[in-house]
């Protein structure tokens, strides 16, 4: 299996600022991508690979190109690619497009582990590349159970008051069909898939769940806060996320 790797990030961020270049728990933050990487390659010795990082940020460039563990491509974003306006999935098939161009390698899928993702584990990549391998999708990407469910208790603003956001008669979450939270944290692409444009679930979609609490949006100085007590207390208590600190030297 050849796989490319992709990690994007752009310059700047409105929530937090310089989020992808931010030190977390003494770590530069993307750090802990590259860290879940290494110890999933040095456990699958058998995958070909490259690593991308794509980015407007020189500074995020740069701390990627110095990293200590892996050599990283490096691709300057291109000012059509660096608005706010513009999807990731263009961003990845950039990476994609410019990577086999200067490698001539056909990649047999290709994964994106987003920066501001720094809790995922080894099993986490290892489980992701299983179900893409094994059914085949268009895409594979990683989820957790959702604390709330649309046809229970969660509700939208209607003209009288609220209302369900999928109406239906239960009188109990057990009830409902189970639903997930998509966590933004892993991405498994086919080729051709990539290259069509589409959307990540308008096609075949697979996914894979990972621990429940290890993922929160950063898009306030206080989520980041809270990540960081969260990664201390699973840093702490949990082998597979304490090997991805004690692996940064």
């Amino acid at each position: 299996m050849n796989v490319l790797f992709t990690i994007c990030g752009r310059a700047g961020s409105k929530g937090i600022k310089n989020k992808n270049i931010r030190d977390f728990l003494g770590v530069p933050l993307p750090y802990y991508t590259l860290s879940a990487l290494d110890l999933f390659l040095k456990r699958n010795p058998s995958v070909e690979y490259d690593i991308v990082i794509n980015s407007d940020s020189e500074e995020l460039l740069e701390m990627m190109n110095n990293n200590p563990f892996r050599p990283v491509h490096l691709i300057r974003r291109s000012p059509d690619l660096a608005g706010d306006s513009v999807g990731k999935i263009a961003v990845i098939n950039n990476c994609l497009t410019e990577m086999e161009n200067r490698t001539g390698t056909h990649y047999d899928v290709i994964v994106d582990l987003d920066i501001t993702s720094p809790l995922r584990t080894v099993s986490d990549i290892e489980a992701l590349l299983k179900v893409h391998a094994e059914k085949h999708p268009d895409v594979t990407t990683s989820v957790t159970p959702a604390r709330r469910n649309p046809y229970f208790n969660q509700v939208m603003r209607s003209d009288k008051g609220v209302r369900r956001v999928i109406e239906s008669s239960l009188t109990a979450r057990q009830q409902a069909p189970v639903v997930y939270d998509m966590n933004a944290s892993l991405y498994a692409y086919s080729p051709k898939y990539l290259a069509s444009g589409k959307g990540v679930l308008d096609g075949h979609c697979e996914i894979i769940e990972m621990y429940d609490t290890g993922i929160l949006d950063l898009d306030h100085e206080n989520d980041f806060e809270l990540m960081e007590v969260i990664a201390k207390y699973l840093f702490e208590e949990y082998p597979s996320f304490k090997e991805l600190k004690d692996n940064i030297k």
